[in-house]
């Protein structure tokens, strides 16, 4: 047994012992170097993205909407990390800027940011905040931005696609509709809850009292419920209500004009065939109103039996209102998107 064992330990006795190339040490120490700094960074980051929350979430506990100037807009949407959904509201409120829109759409975002802020549902993912033009003209400049106000949703991680911007022009800017275009950008379903709103309630009372008041006065005379003309005056003024986009306006909550906060054009007009301003409304109504007028001359010209001179007045009249506003009207048409509503889009 000794004798076989003395050429293994003497083999074993010859054998150099195994070193790592001299080469590997610089790798191996670079590569440490490399997880310390890399886990590092990894740390540097957490923690600046927990500053960021922190502040974010203790801003939106002071207000619901927070404002941002140009620091504050790289700071905490350009620049990463970021795990959070900012929605942001770019507007003019300042009083030489004139937008009548831009304070109707902030009602509206500020009873949509308080609706989330007092929900159950609240949390570090989704923060509303406003960049106003006077406080970041550089922010405006930096997304080519002209014009006010727009609504952007900037996600977690990425650019904005187009469908981050929200079509204000399209869809009007209720609370309701801006929340859900955030569930479909997000998925953070918010319940818009309004402030109580006594007004309609007053002002159906006081018709509902005006109405009793007058039928108790007229309570020995009540022939004028039959007046066929006075039912026929308000069918027409529900009529021409319904087909000028009253019930529209009242859905979508469109502003009731556009004014160019560049050159302070003001445009009554919408653009689009899919839009429409409040004073469009008003001013399609006036329209039907004349023509209806001028259709009914006519009729009483050519049924009446009076003199044949003031039939002809009355005749000339109603053609003249027939084709002045119709030709009017039918200039709005054409001017809606390339000839709304004769082609489909």
């Amino acid at each position: 047994m000794g004798a076989r064992g003395a050429p293994s330990r003497r083999r074993q006795a010859g054998r150099r012992p195994r070193y790592l190339p001299t080469g590997s040490f610089p790798f191996l120490l670079l590569l440490l170097l490399l997880c310390i700094q890399l886990g590092g960074g990894q740390k540097k980051k957490e923690n600046l993205l927990a500053e960021k929350v922190e502040q974010l979430m203790e801003w939106s506990s002071r207000r619901s909407i927070f404002r941002m100037n140009g620091d504050k807009f790289r700071k905490f949407i350009k620049t990463p990390p970021r795990n959070y959904s900012m929605i942001v509201m770019f507007t003019a409120l300042q009083p030489q800027r004139q937008c009548s829109v831009c304070r109707q759409a902030n009602e509206e975002y500020q009873i949509l940011a308080n609706s989330w802020r007092y929900s159950s549902a609240f949390c570090n993912k989704l923060f509303f905040s406003m960049v106003d033009y006077d406080e970041g003209t550089d922010v405006f400049q930096q997304l080519n931005m002209n014009s006010a106000p727009t609504f952007m949703h900037f996600p977690p991680k990425g650019r904005p696609k187009r469908a981050d911007t929200f079509d204000l022009q399209r869809i009007g800017f209720a609370a309701e509709q801006l929340a859900k275009w955030i569930a479909d950008r997000t998925d953070v379903h918010i319940r818009v809850f309004r402030p109580p709103n006594y007004s309609g309630t007053i002002a159906l009372a006081l018709l509902v009292s005006l109405v009793g008041g007058l039928l108790y006065l007229r309570r020995n005379n009540l022939e004028f419920i039959y007046n066929k003309t006075g039912w026929a005056m308000v069918s027409l003024c529900i009529v021409f209500a319904m087909t000028s986009g009253q019930m529209w306006n009242h859905i979508r909550g469109p502003p009731y004009a556009h004014k160019n906060p560049h050159n302070g054009q003001v445009s009554y007009i919408h653009g689009s065939s899919q839009a429409q301003f409040v004073a469009e409304s008003h001013i399609i109504l006036l329209l039907n109103a004349a023509i209806t007028m001028g259709m009914v001359l006519l009729n009483e010209a050519a049924t009446s039996k009076g003199d044949v001179g003031k039939r002809r007045i009355i005749c000339l009249v109603g053609l003249g209102l027939v084709v002045f506003f119709f030709s009017f009207l039918l200039s709005i048409f054409r001017s809606k998107y390339h000839g709304y509503p004769y082609r489909n889009h």
